[in-house]
């Protein structure tokens, strides 16, 4: 039985509890740095990466991971993307388009990804002595960029009949038999013997993939597929790619406004996923496999201490309210002891669990017991619901709010 608090904690008591301790510098892949050392001294950087306030863009995620796996000491720029809010004049200037990502090596500017890459592979060397160029790569970058525009014919563009959805659907699963093939042929989990290059570009998209069709799609990937499973599950043995690692939550609805639209088909087990991404309960859901960390309600802790006094302010409800119903939840989430929270607080509790940002607030273990403390928490007040995601842009997410470490 789970016992009931009559009075939240004090935020001076949350604040005793709240013990995780992150070294951004030279501790595991975060979001939250702005410089990346690996125990080297700074003067050894030769490296700033201008990526994305929120780590939503798949392009800054190819790169960001290719210096984390090489342990390259690099700087950290980060810039708002069009779709989350006004693009900084600063970068503008720096880079006309106004695209991410770009790299500043030994003070030459390079953008797209790909070209990033290559700059990459020819001052250090290439991860795990496979490179861009490689021929065994180069197929293999070929099927990736074919799954890519398999996926966005099923997502992003709205059918008109049953047929025209099945169709589509056949189209993309028979791409992903060629992946499953192309991951057959090796003797481990990778697509090549060891981790390296390819994993690497397809880790973006195909992350982006399993949570756009499970939620729209009502489709799977991770568990229909079993050789993608396995690359699932080893990848999430890399403290690298844990630590860029979104959830499904976040990419259902950061993906719309990047894609031009993502189109749910009607099938009753779209409707079934899309209430559980939603709504939770989040704990088991296929956005990760890998054993939960005993940190992550602390770290869900310290993030929204951290950021209280703007968490608070840009909710719409009444401060005073929100204040008191977000100890509540934090004093559940912690304890384990349910706290009552004010009356007509939930739909303010419900508008934080949708906006919660992973991996830019918090790792993927740490915002599922985030969000399962305030939809417990809302629960116990009533089952309205917060203030709608948009879904022409996500400006709900600005990041002038969240731009601290």
């Amino acid at each position: 039985m789970i016992s009931t608090k009559s009075l939240p904690l004090s935020w001076e008591e949350l604040q005793q509890l709240a013990t995780f301790e992150r070294d951004t510098i030279n501790g595991p892949t975060n979001s939250q740095a702005r410089l990346r050392l690996f125990g080297q001294a700074e003067s050894d950087v030769r490296v700033t990466l201008y990526r994305d306030h929120h780590a939503w863009c798949p392009y800054c995620q190819k790169v960001w991971l290719w210096l984390e796996e090489k342990q390259i000491p690099y700087r950290i720029e980060k810039v708002t993307m069009f779709c989350y809010g006004t693009k900084e004049k600063w970068y503008k200037q720096k880079v006309r388009s106004g695209m991410l990502p770009a790299l500043e090596l030994d003070g030459q500017l390079i953008t797209e990804s790909d070209n990033i890459l290559l700059a990459l592979e020819n001052a250090f060397g290439p991860l795990n002595r496979v490179g861009m160029g490689d021929r065994r790569a180069l197929p293999l970058r070929q099927l990736e960029r074919l799954l890519f525009r398999g996926w966005c014919s099923w997502l992003c563009y709205p059918t008109r009949s049953q047929r025209d959805e099945q169709r589509s659907r056949d189209q993309f699963t028979t791409i992903v038999a060629k992946v499953e093939a192309a991951l057959a042929s090796t003797p481990g989990s990778y697509f090549l013997e060891e981790f390296g290059i390819v994993d690497l570009v397809f880790t973006p998209y195909i992350e982006r993939m399993n949570a756009s069709l499970y939620y729209y799609k009502g489709y799977s990937l991770r568990e229909e597929n079993p050789k993608l499973s396995d690359w699932f599950d080893a990848m999430e043995t890399r403290s690298t790619y844990r630590g860029t690692q979104s959830d499904f939550h976040t990419h259902a609805h950061d993906l719309p406004p990047q894609m031009g639209g993502c189109y749910p088909n009607q099938e009753s087990q779209t409707e079934i996923n899309q209430k559980r991404v939603d709504c939770g309960p989040w704990l088991g859901l296929p956005d990760v496999m890998y054993p939960e960390p005993e940190t992550s309600r602390t770290e869900a802790l310290q993030r929204v201490i951290k950021h209280r006094e703007n968490i608070i302010r840009v909710n719409p409800a009444d401060d005073r309210l929100f204040d008191e119903a977000l100890r509540c939840a934090l004093t559940y989430m912690i304890t384990g002891e349910l706290c009552p929270p004010p009356s007509a607080s939930d739909p303010a509790l419900r508008y934080l669990r949708d906006r919660i940002n992973v991996p830019r607030d918090m790792s993927i273990y740490a915002s599922k017991r985030l969000r399962e403390a305030l939809e417990t928490t809302a629960a116990l007040s009533g089952d309205r619901q917060g203030i709608p995601i948009p879904v022409r842009d996500r400006r709900d997410q600005d990041p002038a709010n969240f731009t601290q470490i």
